[in-house]
């Protein structure tokens, strides 16, 4: 008697999962058969209406134009008039060098040296680990 009490209870238990699940794939099934063209028709009509945001495309900032504003021919007249002047400099020369810093001392090493005694001295220079104040 109770392993039929079981067996109904399983079955009933049993049923009502399968037509649950049955039921929801049949609540489902009207939205599922829908081909690209209406997808495309549908996103097509909702832009038209201002219902889509403008995603990321409107967000991006457009990069710089790297093209140059002359034509080839023209920077070769340029360059050719350049090299009749005298201003142009040959390959693997190095350019104007008076704009470039120079990374040399004007003072020499025991200069520095003197110098950096007379700081210690006067308590400028702080000890290995202390902070400056």
């Amino acid at each position: 008697m109770v392993s039929k009490n079981i067996l109904s209870a399983l079955t009933v238990a049993l049923t009502a999962m399968v037509s649950q699940s049955a039921l929801a794939q049949a609540a489902a099934a009207p939205n599922a058969p829908v081909t690209k063209d209406e997808r495309k028709a549908e996103a097509a009509a909702a832009n038209k209406s201002g219902q889509l945001d403008p995603g990321e495309a409107s967000t991006r900032s457009k990069a710089p134009s790297t093209k140059s504003d002359t034509t080839k021919a023209a920077r070769k007249d340029q360059t050719k008039a350049e090299a009749k002047s005298g201003q142009l400099t040959k390959a693997g020369e190095p350019g104007d060098r008076s704009t470039t810093p120079s990374t040399k001392s004007d003072t020499t090493r025991a200069a520095r040296k003197e110098q950096t005694k007379a700081d210690e001295k006067a308590g400028k220079i702080p000890k290995a680990g202390e902070s400056q104040k």
